[in-house]
C-alpha cells in the first residue's frame, strides 16, 4: 500500500460524495495504491450510512465506527493503527483541506522529507475570533515549548512510516498529533494554500472544545506553566515579605500603624486568585496524569471493514 487516507468524520453525510470523488481524482495522479479510511466518530446523523455506501462501491474506502463520540484527535490515532500505507496523509472531511493538495505533498516526501505539512495563507470562511485567538495559541504554544511547532499549519499533512509507528508508541491518553509530531524532528517542509470555507455542517469544534484541545497541547508538551506557578509563588512570597517589613517598620519607626480595610481586601483577594489559578494548572497535569494511570483504551471499535 503506497499511500493511506485517514479521515475522522463527525457528522459529514454531506460532505462525503463530493469528497471521494475528489481524493480519488487526486491519488491516481500518484498510485492507484492508496487507501482511504474514514473514521466514524459517534456521529448522530447518516454519516455512518453513507460510509458504508462508499465502501460498498469502492474497494478502496475502508471504515472503522467508534461506539460514541471519542473526539478528533483519538479518531485520526485510531487510523494510524489500523492504516497499511508506507505513508499516511491525515485530513479533515469537511472540504476544508483540498484533497488536490495531496501530490504537491507526496511530490516533496519523495524528495527526502518524513513530514509534509500544509500551511494555511488564509482561512476563508472563520470568524475573526476564531482566527486571532488560534493564532495566538500557536504562538504561546511555541514560547512554551523547545522545539520548533509549525505556525498555521493543522493536522493536515502527510508522513512516513516511520513517523506512523513512532506516534503508535506515544500511549498519552490526550492527543496532540501535530505537536507530538514536531517533537520527534525528523525532516520537515511544507506546501502553502488556502483553507476553504466549510461546505456543508457545523464545526465540530466550538470553543469549548478549542479551549480543552489548547489545554491538551500546552500539558502534553510543556511543563512551563508549573514552573510559572512556582515563579508567581515567589514572586507573591517576596512581596508580601516586602510588605511585612513596611508594616513592622511604620509601626516600631515611624510609631504610625497602617490601617485600611481596602487594602486588607484587595491584598487577601489577590492572593486568593493566585492560589486557585495555581491550584488550578496543577490540577490539569494531575487530571492528565490519571488519565494515563487509568490505561483505559483510547477508543472502541463497534464494527469495522478493515
Amino acid at each position: 500500500m503506497t499511500i493511506s487516507l485517514l479521515i475522522p468524520c463527525f457528522n459529514e453525510e454531506d460532505n462525503l460524495n463530493e469528497l471521494t470523488i475528489r481524493l480519488n481524482n487526486s491519488l491516481h495522479e500518484v498510485t492507484s495504491s492508496f487507501e482511504i479510511l474514514l473514521i466514524n466518530d459517534g456521529s448522530t446523523d447518516a454519516t455512518l450510512k453513507k460510509i458504508k455506501e462508499l465502501a460498498g462501491q469502492n474497494s478502496n474506502v475502508k471504515y472503522i465506527s467508534f461506539s460514541r463520540n471519542f473526539g478528533h484527535q483519538i479518531a485520526v490515532s485510531a487510523g494510524l493503527d489500523h492504516c497499511r500505507g508506507q505513508s499516511v496523509v491525515i485530513m479533515d472531511g469537511d472540504l476544508q483541506d483540498p484533497p488536490e493538495l495531496i501530490p504537491e505533498m507526496y511530490k516533496k516526501y519523495k524528495e527526502g522529507y518524513d513530514v509534509v505539512y500544509a500551511k494555511r495563507t488564509r482561512r476563508n470562511g472563520e470568524s475573526w475570533f476564531k482566527k486571532s485567538t488560534a493564532k495566538l495559541f500557536y504562538r504561546i504554544l511555541q514560547r512554551f515549548t523547545s522545539f520548533n511547532i509549525p505556525l498555521d499549519a493543522g493536522d493536515f499533512r502527510l508522513i512516513d512510516r516511520k513517523v506512523v509507528e513512532m506516534l503508535r508508541l506515544m500511549p498519552e491518553q490526550n492527543k496532540f498529533l501535530r505537536g507530538q509530531i514536531a517533537w520527534m524532528g525528523f525532516r520537515q517542509t511544507y506546501v502553502e494554500f488556502e483553507r476553504d470555507a466549510r461546505r456543508h455542517g457545523k464545526t465540530g469544534y466550538p470553543l469549548k472544545k478549542m479551549i480543552d484541545f489548547a489545554l491538551d497541547g500546552i500539558t502534553s508538551l510543556s511543563h512551563r506553566p508549573l514552573r510559572l506557578v512556582t515563579q508567581a509563588g515567589f514572586m507573591v512570597s517576596f512581596l508580601s515579605f516586602l510588605i511585612l517589613l513596611y508594616a513592622l517598620g511604620s509601626h516600631f519607626i515611624l510609631e504610625r500603624t497602617i490601617t485600611g480595610w481596602t487594602s486588607l481586601i484587595i491584598t487577601v483577594a489577590f492572593l486568593g486568585g493566585v492560589q486557585l489559578l495555581s491550584i488550578g494548572i496543577i490540577g490539569e497535569y494531575i487530571s492528565r496524569i490519571n488519565k494515563n494511570v487509568l490505561n483505559r483504551p483510547l477508543y472502541i471499535v463497534e464494527e469495522s471493514n478493515c
